[in-house]
């Protein structure tokens, strides 16, 4: 019951193994210091009955030139000034000028992207909409840092490109309003048969919140699975839930851990293998950029070697993201340490706290 790996951009859900479900520098211009020689010596006096012996003249120093301002100055300034005019969190504090450059370009096409992702809607360039809990105004999205934030995300999706940002903006929007996000989050799931397979639970070390999908909780597959849309419908809720916990002014991302406990080879029915490459798409192309680690814990040999095969197709970023973990509470609680305090995490996966 994961999702099955997806393309090699790092987004909001790394791949799982195919189971059941700069900074920039300021260089300032350098001051050419002019160096004067002094003589070694005050030239001899005239002598009498000889020829004046006329110095010759040390050649003065050349002024030191003052560093003319170029208009790429002026520009520096007045984005620095900018950036000093808008709302500030922290978060934003820690882009790099090259992702302010990119941010400033982005913000300037909202009111056309939200105008061809709406079409039928006349007023859609110049209405809000609210995307995660942040509103996003068109006209003046710099009013509100959390708006850079959620911008942020997409464009680090698609290496800073103010242009391929915009299209996957485009087609995220399109997708919320065709799928019914909101409806999904309005919808009563029951619990005999979803209950169980999601958790959000405790944070990390930085605050960030810890998501579980435990894909053998539930053995029940055809109950699970028998209908694909209303899994879906359930997992993209459950995804919403969880960003609903971020700030997006300290923090952005979540760990998600995958428990592999209970499954087994049987459990790769048509229907889980369907519902999972659909929702890896879903979260590849309308979630970038929320996940902070993932890792597999209790995975069967059988599913390891599939991670590995898959392994050659993922980005460095996205790899670096992820761990496939041993079993057992002593293996796990020894990968999640360090990213969880031991108060925060399950007793069942090596932490000292209650649980779900």
């Amino acid at each position: 019951m994961t999702e099955i790996p997806p393309s090699q951009t790092a987004t909001a859900e790394a791949p799982a193994p195919d189971a059941t479900a700069v900074p920039t520098t300021s260089v300032e211009p350098t001051r050419t210091q002019a160096t004067v020689t002094p003589a070694e010596s005050d030239p001899p006096a005239p002598q009498p009955g000889a020829t004046p012996t006329v110095p010759h003249a040390t050649p003065a120093a050349a002024p030191t030139q003052a560093h003319e301002k170029s208009p790429s100055d002026d520009t520096s300034d007045a984005d620095e000034k900018d950036r000093d005019d808008e709302p500030q969190n922290a978060l934003t504090s820690k882009f790099t000028k090259a992702e302010w450059d990119a941010l400033r370009a982005f913000r300037a096409t909202l009111p056309t992207v939200f105008a061809d992702a709406f079409p039928d809607r006349p007023d859609a360039g110049t209405t809000a909409i609210t995307m995660w809990g942040v509103t996003i105004d068109p006209a003046h999205p710099a009013k509100d840092a959390r708006v850079s934030v959620v911008l942020m995300k997409f464009l680090r999706a698609r290496n800073l490109s103010p242009t391929e940002a915009k299209d996957m903006l485009i087609s995220t929007l399109r997708w919320r309003e065709s799928f019914g996000v909101d409806a999904a989050l309005r919808e009563d799931f029951p619990q005999d048969v979803f209950g169980g397979l999601g958790h959000v639970y405790g944070k990390d070390r930085e605050g960030r919140p810890v998501t579980y999908n435990l894909y053998g909780a539930n053995k029940d597959l055809d109950a699970v699975f028998g209908d694909v849309q209303r899994f879906l419908r359930w997992r993209v809720a459950f995804m919403e839930r969880s960003i609903a916990l971020l700030d997006f002014e300290t923090v952005d991302q979540m760990v998600q851990i995958h428990d592999y406990e209970g499954v087994s080879m049987s459990s790769r029915t048509t229907n889980s293998k369907n519902a999972a490459a659909e929702a890896s798409s879903i979260f590849q192309g309308h979630y970038p950029e929320f996940l902070s680690r993932k890792f597999f814990i209790n995975v069967p040999t059988f599913l390891t070697w599939i991670f590995w095969l898959f392994k050659p197709l993922l980005s460095s970023a996205t790899l670096a993201k992820m761990s496939v973990v041993g079993s057992g509470p002593r293996a796990i609680g020894a990968a999640l340490g360090p990213v969880i305090e031991e108060g925060e995490l399950p007793r069942r996966y090596g932490g000292s706290a209650e649980g779900f």
